[in-house]
């Protein structure tokens, strides 16, 4: 019985270490993101890395999202069919740079293809969840899916699941 326990244990300890790890150099999880990541600024997307990719990762999916909006979740980013041979984004990447690796880049809930920084309302911190999927198929949906069309497209393919969050606050004095 203590071996069965010792092997649980082990077991355990492994897969946390081995599990799927998002992170940024720009923000810490759970800290402040830069105001350069918004529209009040630069709206540069942030840099982002991951590690400990499952061994039968084809692709990945990328979602970032405010779940703090009035009325309902707010899209922010979606990226889909990112190549399993990524596994950094740079800062402010270029559509350019996205197509060139073979990344679609799907529609946020402004209405826009890309990213869309944040743009709280004044007073009130909001967290900015950066969620990763590793998946065992690229999805193959066109340009311009919505983040719905993603989920579904997704939904028995994660391999594994990581994310990262950053808080954002408007300053008291932004005219956005």
């Amino acid at each position: 019985m203590k071996k069965c326990a010792l092997f649980f244990i082990f077991s355990l300890v492994i897969f946390k270490c081995m599990a799927l790890e998002i992170k940024s150099d720009v923000f810490d999880n759970g800290g402040y993101l830069p105001d350069r990541y918004t529209p009040s600024a630069q709206n540069f997307s942030p840099l982002l890395f991951w590690s400990d990719v499952p061994a039968n990762t084809e692709s990945f999916a990328l979602i970032c999202e405010d779940p703090d909006a009035p009325f309902k979740v707010c899209v922010h980013w979606v990226l889909y069919d990112i190549p399993k041979e990524t596994s950094v984004l740079k800062e402010n990447i270029s559509d350019q740079d996205l197509a060139d690796l073979g990344i679609k880049k799907g529609t946020n809930d402004f209405g826009k293809i890309g990213y869309q920084g944040p743009c709280p309302p004044q007073g009130k911190s909001h967290k900015y969840i950066f969620k990763l999927y590793a998946l065992d198929k690229a999805i193959g949906l066109g340009e311009g899916a919505n983040k719905k069309d993603v989920i579904e497209a997704i939904q028995g393919h994660i391999l594994a699941e990581a994310k990262t969050t950053a808080i954002y606050q408007k300053p008291k004095d932004s005219q956005q």
